[in-house]
This record gives C-alpha cells, structure tokens and sequence, in this order.
C-alpha cells in the first residue's frame, strides 16, 4: 500500500514538473508569436523587440547559475510554483500596456524567473528516481520545452490570430496560472523515505570539489562544447524568436499558418529530444560525438531548405522544420546537456553545465539583438509597407549552424586522438 501511494506521488511529480516547466516556456516564447502584430501596430520596432528580448535570456543565463545553487537550499515546490506566478503576472501586465522600457523591464524580470523552471524540475526527478531510471526519465522530461513551444506555436497563436496580441499575452499568463496551481499540489518537494539507498548523497571534501570545478574550467573540449552549443542556440532561437516574423514577411503565411509550420519543429523535436539517448546507445555504443556530429549536419540541411527554398513550396516548408525539430531535439540533450555530463568529473558536472548554459543563453541574447537590428537595417517602407530584405539574416543564421558543426567535427577528431594515445600507452604498459 505504501509503494502504491508513493508510486502515485512520483508520478505526479513527473507530470507537475514536465507539464509545469512546458508552462514555462508558454510564458517565455508568448512575444514570439506577437512580434509582427507588435511592429505592424508601431508599438515597437524590430531592434527594439530584439532588445527585449535578448533582456530575456541575458538574465536567464545568469540566473540559471545563481538559482541553481539557491534551488539546493530552498523548497522547490513554492520555488518553482511563485517563480512560475511571477512570470504569469508579467505576461498579463504586458497586454495592458505599449511602453518600450516597460516591455524591457517585465521581460528581464520574467527572463530571471524563467531561470528556476528546470533546475528545480532535474532536483524532482533526482530526489525521486534512482540512479538506473534517471537517465529515461530525463529524456521524458526534456521534451517538456517541446510541449511549451507546441502550445505557444498553436493555442497562443490562434488567440493572437483570433483576439489581437494583447490576448496572446493574456492567455499565455492565464495557462501559467494553471501551470502554478499543478506544481503546487502535486510537487511534493522530497520522498518522505528519504532513507532509501538511491537518496543516499556521496559527500565529498569542498575542496575536491573545486579543485574539479577548477579542471572543467581548464578543460579545452568543455570549452569547444560551450562554443558549439552557442552556436546551435543562435539556430536554435534564430527559428524559435523570428520563425513566424520570417514565414510571414518572406513567404506570405497568415500568423497562424506560420505559427503552425514553426509549431511542427517542436512536436518533432519531441520524438528527437525522447529517442536521442537511445538513439545512441543502439546504434553508436553509447558515444555522443558521432550521432551530434550528424545531427548538427541535418539541422544545417534543415536551415538552408527554411532560408533558401523561395515562397510556394510548402511541403518544403514542412520538411524543413520536421528536420530542424528532430535535430535541435537530439542536439539539445547531447551538446546541451549529456555531453558535458560525459567529459566532466563527476563531482563538478554542474560546474560544466554551468558553463554550457551561460555560453548558450549569452549566444541566444547576443542572437535576438543582432537579428533584429539586420532585419529593420534592412527594411524599407514602400507606399506605406514595410518591406525586407533577409540577406544578411541568412548568412548570420547560416553561419552559426555551420560554426556549431565545426566545433563538434573538432571535438571528434581530439577524442579519437585522446583515445588513440590511450589506447598506446596501454599497449606499451
């Protein structure tokens, strides 16, 4: 009976925190879909909706270090549930007003609490997995980003398409109300049989520990991981942030048909976020370089069919985002997340996340800005139309895909190296 209810409550931490955290990303990516509606109605213009938001994910890089050490120490429930509400209000706040800086501010103040969705959703699941489940259950977990996207790519953009921006805004603070209500009742923040041999922390010396920190920090291929992830972050939140603005402006969908295509990326990237860990360990005896190393080359394919394949060809269009959604799935679990875990000690592979999520967070910032200022750089006003030419878009987004590929060929070639000198000192021993 005990194991029943116990089995009942791990199960509605999974769901609290996975259907919690796609919330979060509801209120994330909510002024994705609002961005031409935005400039159309001269609340903003393009450099300054790439201003907000890089706000985002500047504070959210940082925060995701700092909270990450502060989720430890507090309780995660009220942790995630208030940082989710807060985010929520702001959204709401957002439809009642047309200010620049209060865009700005608002949306900083939403990029710190986005910041606390999953380092407190990985805190669940370790607190309430073992160790030979973790691994699944992670990949199930981190299709929760796809799920938020899905939402926002549809649901909101219906509203928006239906109601105007203000109720895209709206509707994405009222389902994360609901998102807070979910994690509140149903994350319980820790087994009550904490006692159980997979609750059991190795301690270890402080000082070992950073001593290892300090090792990551000196390691070159943590550091090219970090450049490659970076790079696939600008991809990534290249279609993410401008997507629909680009399917809309060059191709000539409504916002909904554009929202719908970009939509497809992330039900797709779904399958390829779930599949990646076994898709490496059946076919590539658990390394990751290899299948990243071609995943990063189909999401280069999937890139030049959205940018370079002209208007009218929609199942074209399609293709393009159902590659580039199985791919920035498979590459987010790897070159995001698995890969650090992989080269980094064990006692500092937060350490290595950390350096990981900052370089992919500033990258995506750095990303939001400079597109926006070479799309309105490249803008004119023809009898009263805005009119834009993507060129330069094109090859920023382009370039970075192709960047992310090249770090990773290098990561290849220095492991086979570091094997390969390996494998001849052990011969000589």
């Amino acid at each position: 009976m005990e194991k029943d209810v116990k089995s009942l409550r791990r199960t509605g931490v999974f769901w609290a925190v996975t259907i919690g955290y796609g919330l979060f990303y509801v209120t994330r990516l909510s002024l994705n879909v609002l961005k031409k509606s935005i400039v159309d109605e001269s609340i903003l213009t393009e450099s300054q909706l790439g201003m907000v938001g890089s706000a985002l994910f500047f504070t959210y890089a940082i925060g995701k270090l700092l909270n990450g050490f502060l989720a430890d120490r507090v309780n995660i429930r009220y942790f995630m549930a208030i940082s989710l509400l807060i985010c929520s209000i702001a959204n709401i706040l957002l439809g009642f007003q047309t200010a620049f800086w209060f865009f700005l501010i608002l949306w900083t103040l939403n990029g710190w609490f986005q910041s606390t969705g999953a380092v407190s959703s990985i805190i669940a699941l370790k607190r309430w997995y073992p160790p030979h489940r973790i691994g699944t259950v992670y990949g199930f977990w981190s299709a929760s980003h796809n799920i938020g996207e899905a939402i926002t790519f549809t649901f909101t953009a219906f509203v928006v398409g239906t109601l105007g921006w203000q109720w895209g805004f709206w509707s994405a603070g009222f389902l994360g109300l609901l998102g807070v209500l979910l994690i509140f009742f149903f994350l319980i923040p820790r087994p009550s049989a904490s006692k159980d041999a997979f609750h059991e922390q190795l301690v270890v010396k402080q000082q070992n520990i950073g001593l290892k920190q300090l090792e990551v920090l000196k390691n070159p291929m943590i550091w090219m991981l970090a450049l490659s992830s970076a790079f696939m972050y600008i991809a990534r939140y290249a279609v993410n942030s401008w997507g629909i603005f680009y399917f809309e402006i060059e191709k000539g969908y409504t916002v909904l048909e554009a929202s719908s295509l970009i939509s497809i990326s992330s039900v797709f990237g779904i399958f390829g976020t779930i599949f990646s860990g076994l898709f490496s360990d059946k076919f590539f005896k658990g390394s990751r370089t290899i299948p990243a190393i071609l995943m990063s080359a189909l999401n280069l394919f999937a890139l030049l069919l959205f940018l370079l394949v002209p208007a009218g060809y929609y199942y074209i269009d399609i293709i393009s985002m159902v590659l580039f959604g199985i791919s920035i799935g498979v590459l987010i679990c790897f070159v995001g997340g698995l890969m650090a875990v992989d080269i980094a000690p064990k006692e500092a592979v937060g350490a290595a996340a950390g350096v990981i999520g900052i370089a992919s967070y500033i990258a995506a910032g750095v990303q939001d800005i400079l597109s926006g200022f070479l799309i309105e750089g490249k803008k004119t006003i023809v009898d009263g139309v805005n009119m834009y030419d993507f060129d330069n878009i094109r090859y920023f987004w382009l370039i970075a895909g192709a960047l992310s590929l090249t770090f990773l060929i290098i990561i290849a070639g220095k492991h086979r190296k570091a094997e390969k000198e390996s494998q001849e000192n052990y011969t000589e021993v």
